[in-house]
């Protein structure tokens, strides 16, 4: 049976027994056995650590890491030449500097400064107050900082070193967050909250006060804008933004552009995700790729694409893009009610489909947060080109914001945008509208019929209605056999088949209706063609 004691119990009793065992009477008597018994013990002893080996030279607490001298150096050079603190003010904060007394200090002279006061030593005494700093006044260590200054062209660069070690420290803090959180976690908690938790603090820490913005110099605009005119040059249909498969409608927004907000908008039934679907579908199908130096994919034509659908299952929009693809009617996919060649055709179309970069995520009931971190997780393992969210009014905002849908609503369409243009992607975000349409007679969606928020209209880029009148119609069919009814009829034959995307606001180009072709049964739409662009027949 194995010996079992309390670790104290063991520790004095190995203790004894060994020495015993060491000293030099009992050696002498000891025969082999009992120096396998003193083994033993050693070997007991030695797992408690009776017999301690060398201390470790690391001390049982490490600083964080930080460098007292370039905030003294970076402070100095503020107080001698206030022009250095305008090298340091667009990413360096007080909060940023290890020392509470730096951070005062840092934080007055910008109040001063930023008044079109002087930052002296003079000046700042009157805000510090009289301290006793280990044997030195506020006014001595202030005339020490100003002798030990650096010079102001070096001040950018220690203000760099001084953020850099904030950011360390940041995430020395975040890491043991981390690490208490798992430990003391309820039974009912999700790990995934904790990463995504996780995600959005390392990506606040990254985005707050960076030093890589900041003004740049037009020639360097002008060569990217040179750049993305000679690939869109290159670029099937010679677009400068990625094409939505949908030639007239490309022809009005110059193919999805990066860093756009594009809304999609419409009353139930209208087929707005319908839209949205086929566009994600046609930009992944279209995904081509060219290699560049460093292995990096960069889209030559289409894009990968994620789909965030709050609304549908993952397994309800691959059968809406099987019936597109197959033209097997997505009512008689869900039943099985389909015939030999139809199901030929849905396994043809699913094959082709299989590599296609369309990336789905069905969580539903998510907020501004989540999305953000999964769409930069999804980048970050994939790539992405091309963002997709069904739809607005399913997101929800940060707690603090609750009970208020308003300003809730606003922080989404804000966080859309400035992800847009952090991950450089186009971001199609679909967006109910309120009931007020349908109290009109004409039922084309306007601009203030967006719904619970105007910021949706402030912060896109392009809104576009989908609107089709054929289904308006259809609900209030006259009494047959009337004039009314004939007019009815005549109608539906001009509707039939026809949707219209109003594009109503867009930044980079002209506002206008666009006709498409809409097939309601596989749920998919294409390019008009009118009767009139028909060949005439022989």
């Amino acid at each position: 049976m194995p010996l079992v004691c309390h670790p104290a119990t063991c520790h004095k009793s190995g203790r004894v027994f060994a020495d015993k065992l060491q000293s030099p009477n009992a050696l002498s008597r000891v025969s082999s056995s009992h120096k396998v018994i003193m083994s033993a013990v050693e070997n007991l002893a030695g797992r408690f650590n009776v017999f301690p080996g060398p201390q470790s030279e690391t001390p049982a607490y490490r600083m964080p890491p930080h460098n007292v001298e370039a905030e003294q150096a970076l402070l100095g050079a503020v107080l001698v030449n206030n022009d250095a603190f305008d090298r340091v003010s667009d990413f360096l904060r007080p909060e940023h500097f290890s020392e509470e007394l730096h951070r005062r200090i840092f934080e007055i002279s910008g109040q001063l400064i930023r008044a079109g006061k002087l930052a002296t030593i003079v000046t700042l005494k009157t805000f510090l107050g009289d301290h006793d700093l280990g044997g030195i006044t506020v006014q001595g260590y202030l005339a020490r900082l100003a002798s030990e200054a650096t010079t102001i062209i070096n001040a950018e660069d220690y203000g760099r070193m001084v953020y850099d070690l904030s950011i360390r420290r940041n995430l020395i803090g975040i890491g043991e967050e981390i690490v208490n959180t798992a430990y003391d976690s309820p039974v009912d908690a999700s790990p995934r909250a904790q990463i995504e938790e996780a995600e959005r603090r390392l990506y606040e820490i990254a985005e707050q006060g960076r030093y890589d913005g900041g003004f740049q110099r037009f020639s360097d605009a002008l060569t990217t804008a040179i750049d993305m005119a000679a690939k869109a040059y290159e670029r099937d249909g010679k677009l400068s933004g990625i094409s939505t498969g949908l030639s007239d409608l490309d022809g009005k927004l110059g193919g999805l552009q990066s860093s756009d907000l594009v809304i999609v908008a419409g009353r139930p039934g209208m087929g707005k995700t319908a839209l949205a679907t086929n566009i994600a579908f046609n930009v992944a199908k279209a995904y081509e790729y060219e290699v560049r130096a460093d292995g990096a994919h960069i889209a030559k034509n289409g894009g990968i694409v994620g789909f965030f659908s709050l609304e549908m299952s993952a397994e309800q929009l691959a059968t809406r893009v099987i019936a597109e693809q197959s033209g097997v009617a997505s009512y008689k996919i869900r039943r099985g009610d389909i015939e030999d060649d139809e199901f030929h055709r849905i396994s043809e179309a699913a094959r082709e489909m299989q590599t296609v970069p369309l990336f789905i995520d069905q969580t539903g009931g998510i907020s501004i947060a989540q999305l953000v971190a999964r769409a930069r997780r999804l980048k970050r393992q994939r790539g992405l080109d091309v963002l997709v969210v069904d739809y607005l009014q399913l997101l929800s905002g940060s707690k603090s914001k609750e009970g208020n849908r308003v300003q809730e609503l606003t922080e989404i369409t804000t966080g859309l945008k400035a992800l847009a243009k952090e991950l450089n992607v186009p971001v199609i975000a679909l967006s109910q509208l309120s009931r007020q349409v349908e109290s009109r007679d004409d039922k084309r969606p306007q601009l203030s019929d967006l719904r619970e928020s105007g910021s949706i209209e402030q912060d896109a880029d392009c809104v576009m209605f989908v609107y089709r009148e054929e289904y308006y119609l259809a609900n209030r069919e006259p009494k047959p056999g009337t004039e009314e009814h004939a007019k009815w009829m005549s109608d539906m034959h001009n509707a039939h088949g026809k949707a219209e995307v109003i594009i109503a606001k867009q930044r980079h180009g002209p506002t206008g209706t666009v006709t498409l072709a809409f097939e309601a049964e596989m749920t998919r739409f294409s390019n008009y063609i009118s009767d009139e662009a028909l060949p005439e027949r022989m």
